[in-house]
């Protein structure tokens, strides 16, 4: 019974070892893991600032009243193009009650002024003639009847301007509102009926129209901090046009902020280009826009992909892995030259057929998913 039951464990321990043993020969049996090799080639690399912004009239102005009343009518509409001298709404105004009655307290105050010096001046011209009075007593009661005469005028001038918003013959320079530059209505904001404020210096004023001459437009845009540095007035640049199927435009950078705005804890400075637009395109105001501006560009030179660089972590310096003879692979520093995010340029340390291990299986994997779609 013992010598069985020996025999039973013998047996187990040598099924047990066998098992150990075909483990230990699959797992060093693996295939060694093969990696996909790319060879770096030449191209041409450009390096591009994108600003994005709006495109915007150069000349857009405000048009306001130069008197308080009601807009008595609107003649023109929205999106209408008006010349120069154009009228674009007329102003009626409603006198302030308190204002006129003080205007027609100050008219009989001059004329009572007025008449008064008239009948100095008739008296005295009389004796003048006779020769009781001085020529000089004369003078001063003639000019005492021309000032009474001029503020009589006055009070006259300023009555009417109270009750019709102008001097009888000039009304239309106040009550009529004209366009002051040739362009297109781009906005309306008030409507008939609607009571307007004039302009002056403690008030904006109401807004009658806004007009822009829409063949010479503007790119205004914002640029990062760490680009700005790289850009300069007069480049030559292209706005790009989303809204009209990726249109392109030439346009010449013209203004780049010398102090820059904080916006989502990154510094923004502001840019502006001037656009050649063509008179065939229709171009609206506030259209989102993008500009590419041209940093630097090399043809013909050695590149890489630059999702194959891998970084030392100590140094952080760039290096590749290039396949041997044996199918190895060995590490080899690189110097490296301008990118444009895809494609890198490599002055140092790698050369044409070299064979460059495919390191990211991240990427490899999306290529295999993209295969297979």
């Amino acid at each position: 019974m013992k010598k069985a039951l020996k025999i039973i464990v013998v047996l187990g321990l040598l099924i047990a070892l066998v098992f150990v043993l075909k483990y230990f020969k699959d797992s060093n049996s693996k295939s060694i893991e093969d990696f996909k090799v790319e060879e770096p080639f030449f191209s041409s690399i450009d390096t591009k600032v994108v600003a994005t912004g709006k495109l915007n009239p150069e000349e857009e102005i405000e048009l306001k009243p130069q008197i308080s009343g009601i807009v008595d009518k609107v003649l023109v509409e929205e999106g209408d193009i008006v010349k120069k001298g154009d009228l674009i709404a007329k102003i009626r105004v409603v006198p302030n009650e308190q204002s006129l009655v003080s205007a027609r307290g100050r008219i009989k105050s001059a004329e009572l002024s007025y008449r008064n010096s008239k009948t100095l001046y008739d008296r005295n011209k009389t004796l003048y003639e006779k020769g009781v009075i001085s020529r000089q007593d004369f003078e001063n009661n003639e000019l005492s009847l021309n000032q009474a005469n001029e503020n009589l005028n006055q009070a006259k001038n300023d009555f009417q301007i109270i009750r019709q918003g102008s001097l009888s013959g000039g009304n239309s320079a106040n009550t009529n509102i004209t366009a002051q530059i040739p362009g297109t209505i781009l906005e309306i904001p008030i409507r008939e009926g609607d009571q307007v404020i004039q302009s002056n210096n403690f008030n904006a004023g109401t807004t009658i129209a806004t007009i822009a001459d829409m063949s010479k437009m503007i790119f205004e845009g914002k640029v990062d901090e760490a680009e700005v540095g790289k850009l300069e007035e007069g480049k030559e640049i292209k706005v790009i046009l989303g809204a009209i199927n990726e249109k392109e435009f030439p346009a010449k950078l013209t203004f780049v902020a010398p102090k820059g705005k904080e916006e989502n804890g990154a510094v923004q400075f502001t840019i502006k280009a001037d656009v050649k637009v063509e008179s065939s395109t229709k171009i609206r105001a506030g259209y989102s826009a993008n500009a590419e501006i041209e940093m630097e560009s090399k043809d013909s030179v050695l590149v890489i992909k630059e999702s194959l660089l891998q970084f030392n972590r100590i140094t952080e310096k760039p290096f590749v892995e290039i396949q041997e003879g044996d199918g190895k692979f060995k590490k080899k520093n690189v110097e490296t030259g301008l990118s444009d995010g895809i494609n890198i340029e490599i002055t140092d340390g790698v050369e044409e057929g070299d064979k460059i291990k495919v390191w990211n299986k991240a990427s490899k994997d999306n290529e295999d998913e993209e295969d297979e779609d």
